[in-house]
């Protein structure tokens, strides 16, 4: 291996670890708001990519409808929420208060973007206008799934919620094959441009993955530290009963989080599409990388585990080199001597009721 092929496969590995970071990122946030490990991020990086893709090529994304479906269940959700308070109060004082706005955003919302997706000629849409109805088809996913999947187990064990994580994983795959077909889809890139540095070629579509993941990352911090939301998801993430004690929702929290996190997720697939072909059962595998990430930073601390995120990108670019046949296998079992050290250095404690 020469010097031009090392830059290459670490322009490939930065790029990759770019995606990969933003999905650590999301899977220690849901994780340290939520307690859920969220198995499906990978689902909404296959998501938003099909959904451009279908965009794209003028087909009906029927992801709207999923959307749509989703938000019904949730404001049926809602009904039996008030309708048992007002078995148990006698009264149904407030009650409209709470089931107006619920139906604006779990009923009337999906169907306004429904309308929009079917009247509008997407494809004849400039590339950020494609991106950001995708964006808008997609993200509402994240929290209307945390309602109706997890919201009602959220004092549940880590284990139980890990096993919704698993049937929500299956459910969301097999939906994909129903929405978008096994055929695999590649979108338009955002830049064709490419840049010289010395011998090697920096493509603009891997500069656009790597930038974007930068200021999506700095977004998150100033996020964190400058808005009253961020640090309210901070202190859930700190202490769910402190949190609440205070006045924090923690039920508000946990849909902030996974509307971040379903964000994120659609990002990176509408980002990686260009260079990648995605098929509806792609997101396991990337999610699983992101993940991977994550363990390094313990599920709880986002600098390592972008950090690590980042070193699992270049580890799959150079194995790709040195063995292809063997880079999944090389990446996961990364995982192994990772666990073992954090169980070895990390002090334990009962999970908080």
């Amino acid at each position: 291996m020469d010097f031009s092929i090392a830059a290459i496969l670490a322009q490939d590995g930065i790029s990759t670890g770019a995606v990969y970071a933003l999905l650590a990122l999301a899977i220690v946030l849901v994780f340290s708001v939520t307690r859920v490990i969220f198995i499906p991020q990978g689902e909404f990086v296959a998501y938003g990519a099909l959904t451009m893709a279908a965009l794209q090529a003028g087909k009906f994304a029927t992801t709207a409808v999923l959307l749509l479906a989703l938000g019904i269940v949730a404001f049926l959700m809602e009904l039996a929420a008030a309708a048992r308070q007002f078995r148990l109060t006698g009264h149904g004082r407030g009650l409209s208060k709470t089931l107006l706005p619920a139906a604006c955003k779990t009923v009337i919302f999906p169907l306004a973007v429904l309308a929009l997706a079917t009247v509008v000629q997407v494809a004849s849409l400039p590339l950020l206008l494609q991106a950001a109805l995708t964006l808008l088809i997609v993200v509402p996913m994240g929290p209307l799934l945390y309602r109706v999947a997890y919201q009602p187990l959220a004092e549940a064990s880590v284990l139980v919620l890990l096993i919704v994580s698993v049937g929500v994983h299956f459910a969301l795959v097999g939906l994909g094959l129903v929405m978008f077909g096994a055929e695999g889809s590649r979108t338009t890139p955002f830049s064709d441009a490419s840049f010289q540095w010395g011998t090697l070629t920096v493509s603009g579509q891997s500069a656009t993955i790597v930038l974007v993941s930068l200021l999506l990352i700095v977004a998150l911090y100033y996020f964190f530290e400058r808005t009253l939301a961020g640090k309210a998801l901070r202190a859930t993430a700190v202490n769910r009963l402190g949190a609440r004690l205070m006045g924090i929702e923690t039920g508000r929290a946990g849909r902030l989080a996974f509307t971040l996190a379903a964000g994120m997720g659609v990002l990176s697939g509408i980002l990686i599409a260009p260079i990648t072909t995605l098929y509806y059962d792609s997101g396991f595998l990337i999610g699983l990388k992101g993940f991977v990430g994550a363990i390094f930073g313990g599920l709880a601390s986002y600098p390592v585990a972008a950090a690590g995120a980042l070193l699992v990108g270049l580890l799959e670019s150079y194995s790709s080199f040195w063995a292809s046949a063997f880079k999944e296998v090389i990446v996961f079992t990364l995982v192994i001597p990772v666990l073992l050290w954090r169980s070895l250095t990390s002090a334990h404690s009962d999970e908080e009721e």
